[in-house]
């Protein structure tokens, strides 16, 4: 079933594309949630008056994540973790804590948008996936370090 996005969804299309999409997906999902809308002759001619206006934002989008892209590349997070013998972690390190250190440092990133596959569960630096939007992502590396009595 070919439906016209709303929105732009990763791994699916832009905002505008016109995509193929299995019929339950787009009945029971995308449809319900105005995501998408079916292609008929009225939507295609709304798509057409509003191309424009389509364009220019993804554009403004696509600018903002390049700038955001070009603050946090090369960026090291510092974050102190207890540790036990041989240097193991008393937990781990998640999206949730390097989210918040970056809004420390003054950038607010959503902890959904850090890609980690595992949480960090030792000591050292870790290169880690940011996406900034527009189907950009930009790599930041994480350094976990011992914490000293003092914190």
């Amino acid at each position: 079933m070919e439906v016209i996005l709303n929105k732009t969804i990763d791994n699916l299309g832009l905002e505008g594309d016109i995509v193929n999409v299995k019929p339950g997906y787009a009945r029971n999902f995308l449809i319900p949630q105005q995501i998408a809308m079916p292609v008929t002759k009225q939507n295609l001619a709304r798509l057409q008056q509003t191309k424009e206006a389509i364009e220019a934002r993804l554009e403004k989008e696509r600018k903002e994540a390049e700038a955001l892209s070009g603050k946090l590349s090369g960026i090291t997070v510092e974050i102190a973790r207890r540790v036990g013998e041989e240097d193991r972690l008393f937990g781990s390190v998640t999206t949730t804590d390097i989210a918040a250190k970056l809004e420390e440092m003054g950038t607010t990133i959503d902890k959904r948008d850090i890609v980690l596959s595992d949480p960090i569960k030792s000591l050292g630096e870790s290169k880690v996936a940011i996406k900034v939007g527009y189907q950009l992502t930009t790599e930041i590396t994480v350094q976990v370090v011992p914490e000293t009595e003092s914190e």
